[in-house]
């Protein structure tokens, strides 16, 4: 008989509606019980990709002895935390706050009210060396409950009180300099492995807003230091296990200090990241490899994580048939079979499979040579071995394809995808794809028009119910609404559709209207409409994904180049100054921001380009302006028609010379002579 969570869109909660648990989603009615039964809420944490998560469902919630224990002392609770990040953010650190340290599958003990008194992460059906088993865990949690229940009470009020402090804005006076961003360089680079690429040690985590950073450095001072440091890294991963050899895509980390071994669920976020982190490193580098692995990745998007509607699903699994990473190792002997005996003793060697294997009695597929000292060394012609590589690796993902895959978390989160739509809209602009730019207009659009309530409103989450159509839940978080603001700038840099920016205006006054706090000039991750928890969360550190008010200033910065509002530059420099503190004595946690602060003190070019979309002088005028990296340039265009945008101060006035396409270099909406040669557009912008 399934249980509450069948009414629920998440993959993660169905993975859980036949649990013999009397599971709840989050929600007013399981507090509501929790009250009237005076009993505690075992509140379990994860997501659908999690492999704990799955193996502590398999041993624990379909258990009809552990879940008989949890239904009659507890109210029990599933979240997914990719649903409710607000939820997962407070009872994280309160376990962390509790333990030292966090992690999912995450087990938090809370009272009625929502108080937090005991936590930890995977418990094993019994008790283990060092680790106690669930079982004793729930009967020990709830006799304390019975008889110790001013101790707990007492407990979880320290435990709130800490989470309050870590959550609460700290007032800061400082001023917002250049300097921050030269303090940072010296930190990001001595924990930097100079052998392997990456941070020193392991595991190890692609980490993505380091090296934006690290290559604003670059263009800001020329320091080959950084750019050496970023192109280590990605080559390096480029080359290991983490990267998927044959179908393209990154999983979520190495497990060794060589990007060798992955866990190998692969989550859309990671790899939205990674194609823009790979794509700016080609703008600044030109090496092929940079350019191969965006292509790879995006093929991969494009081919197993796209709805039909234009969304781009959350997660793969790590496991398949119940066993990590089996779908994606290779025997010898399976390479043998699927290929010639030629190309089989070649593809061995190149990716470097052997008898043994380097995992599990597998082999993990890895370049121990690069393709580029490959070349080098060959005495074949090098486009002869670049086809061979590409047939083989069609050939092996076409017998990989038979194979029974990872499942798919296919909900639709619109923070996720705004990063996705963002690579995908910079990677057709640079590499001059408009299939790629068609995919990412297809995403906005779905984003823009179906995951918004009746009020249009920003949601946070989609789940299709047919090919065209879907069901949206959740109000929108901060992230949401900052991550697609950028995004829809991009995708207008990408196609001078000026709706976009109307779109990303739209967002953003929503987004200052609800998260913004006028007296501590901060934004918050909940608006006003979000349930109220035990505090406002406001996680202003990068994790595996950038904080959002750091995009939120960043964004909103861009936003007012395009509009000329002031107010969103002065909304974005007074959230950065509570972060001076981390920014000084922790950059590498907050790089999104030291990003932010790179955009508020660059005299970075404003360029309009007006001219037929068809006429060569205006692409050859883009292919000259997206060659190169420039994070803090502002590209705008009008085409034939103005389509309404001479609202923007960029726009307005600018007509062709001449009937010739045009261009205006600017700063600060101060413009050069116009020119109308690619020769000249170079000339000026030096």
């Amino acid at each position: 008989m399934p249980n509450r969570l069948a009414n629920e869109t998440s993959p993660y909660l169905l993975q859980h509606k036949d649990n013999p648990v009397d599971w709840y989603p989050w929600s007013d009615e399981a507090l509501s019980a929790a009250r009237l039964l005076d009993k505690p809420i075992l509140l379990s944490i994860g997501y659908s990709s999690c492999h704990w998560c799955h193996v502590m469902a398999h041993e624990s919630f379909e258990n009809e002895s552990i879940a008989s224990i949890m239904n009659a002392n507890f109210i029990n609770i599933k979240v997914d935390r990719e649903e409710l990040p607000d939820v997962d953010s407070i009872y994280m650190t309160a376990v962390q706050a509790m333990t030292g340290s966090g992690g999912w599958p995450l087990t938090v003990f809370i009272t009625p009210d929502g108080q937090p008194f005991f936590g930890g992460t995977y418990f094993p059906p019994e008790d283990r060396p060092h680790m106690a088993g669930f079982p004793r865990v729930l009967d020990a949690i709830s006799d304390a409950y019975a008889n110790k229940r001013k101790e707990i009470i007492d407990n979880s009020q320290q435990i709130v009180a800490t989470i309050r402090e870590q959550s609460t804005p700290q007032k800061n006076d400082g001023s917002v300099e250049e300097s921050l961003i030269f303090g940072s360089f010296t930190h990001l680079v001595s924990n930097a492995d100079l052998e392997n690429g990456g941070m020193q040690g392991a595991p190890k985590f692609p980490q993505p807003m380091i090296y934006e950073l690290l290559l604003r450095y670059w263009k800001r001072t020329g320091s080959s230091q950084a750019l050496d440091t970023v192109t280590l890294t990605l080559e390096k991963m480029a080359h290991g296990g983490i990267y998927d050899q044959i179908g393209g895509g990154f999983a979520r980390y190495s497990v060794d200090d060589k990007w060798l071994v992955p866990h190998f669920e692969k989550m859309l976020y990671d790899n939205a990241l990674l194609v823009s982190l790979y794509l700016h490193a080609y703008q600044a580098t030109k090496k092929p490899l940079f350019k191969r692995i965006v292509e790879e990745t995006l093929e991969y998007i494009t081919r197993e994580m796209t709805h039909s509607a234009g969304g781009f699903y959350s997660a793969s699994d790590a496991d398949s048939e119940g066993v990590e990473g089996k779908f994606f190792v290779w025997t010898s002997d399976e390479i043998d079979t699927v290929l010639s005996e030629s190309d089989s003793e070649f593809a061995k060697a190149y990716w470097g499979v052997t008898k043994a294997g380097n995992f599990e009695g597998a082999n993990i597929l890895n370049l121990p040579i690069s393709q580029e000292n490959l070349l080098t060394r060959s005495e074949r012609v090098s486009s002869e071995i670049i086809e061979q590589v590409a047939r083989i690796r069609s050939r092996l993902l076409e017998a990989r394809s038979k194979r029974i895959a990872p499942g798919i978390d296919d909900k639709i989160l619109v923070s996720w995808n705004a990063l996705m739509l963002k690579a995908f809209a910079e990677s057709g602009a640079v590499f001059e794809n408009p299939e790629w730019i068609a995919i990412a207009k297809k995403n906005a659009h779905l984003l823009l028009d179906q995951v918004k309530n009746s009020e249009g409103l920003l949601l946070h989450t989609w789940k299709a119910t047919s090919a065209t159509e879907g069901d949206a839940r959740i109000f929108g978080y901060l992230d949401d609404h900052s991550y697609l603001i950028d995004a829809l700038l991009s995708l207008y840099e990408a196609t001078f559709d000026y709706s976009y920016v109307n779109e990303a205006q739209s967002i953003a006054n929503q987004m200052i209207d609800r998260f913004w706090d006028v007296d501590l000039e901060v934004f918050y991750d909940t608006s006003l409409e979000h349930t109220k928890l035990l505090v406002r969360p406001r996680d202003v550190l990068d994790n595996a994904l950038p904080s959002g008010g750091a995009i939120a200033a960043i964004a909103l910065q861009r936003l007012s180049r395009f509009t000329g509002e002031e107010d969103y530059i002065a909304k974005a420099e007074a959230s950065m100054k509570p972060l001076i503190p981390h920014m000084e004595q922790a950059p590498s946690s907050v790089t999104s921001w030291l990003a932010a602060v790179d955009l508020l003190r660059s005299n970075a070019q404003e360029v309009v380009l007006v001219g037929d979309e068809a006429d060569p002088v205006i692409s050859g005028m883009k292919r000259e302006l997206w060659a190169e990296f420039a994070p803090n340039t502002v590209l705008a265009g009008l085409h034939s028609v103005p389509d309404g945008s001479e609202r923007s101060p960029l726009l307005k006035g600018r007509s062709q010379v001449n009937g010739k396409a045009t261009a205006f270099v600017c700063e600060n909406y101060a413009c050069k002579l116009p020119v109308t040669s690619v020769a000249e557009l170079i000339e000026q912008l030096g």
